[in-house]
């Protein structure tokens, strides 16, 4: 009885973290198209992306710190790699 309750145990929290999964890839697919909406706004209102820059990340980009920039702007936004050296780019130039 030990060893079926065991494998009921193991069968239930499977079938949890999958269901967590699955929401997870949900949310993560809904926060990529509302940040793409909020990016078209932001374009069409001529809001530049370095006004939501924090300024130490701007001030580094400028100062030709961009590995650190980089790493700030990524603490700072929770942005992945390419995202965060696309904006330190774009604040370079």
């Amino acid at each position: 009885m030990d060893v079926l309750t065991a494998l009921l145990v193991v069968l239930v929290g499977m079938t949890a973290m999958a269901t967590l999964e699955s929401r997870a890839r949900r949310l993560d697919r809904r926060m990529v198209r509302l940040e793409q909406k909020i990016d078209l706004l932001l374009e069409e209102a001529n809001v530049p992306d370095h006004g939501l820059v924090p300024a130490e990340v701007a001030a580094l980009a400028r100062a030709g710190e961009d590995i650190t920039a980089i790493k700030k702007y990524r603490e700072a936004t929770g942005a992945g790699l390419r995202e965060a050296k696309e904006v330190v780019d774009r604040l370079k130039g």
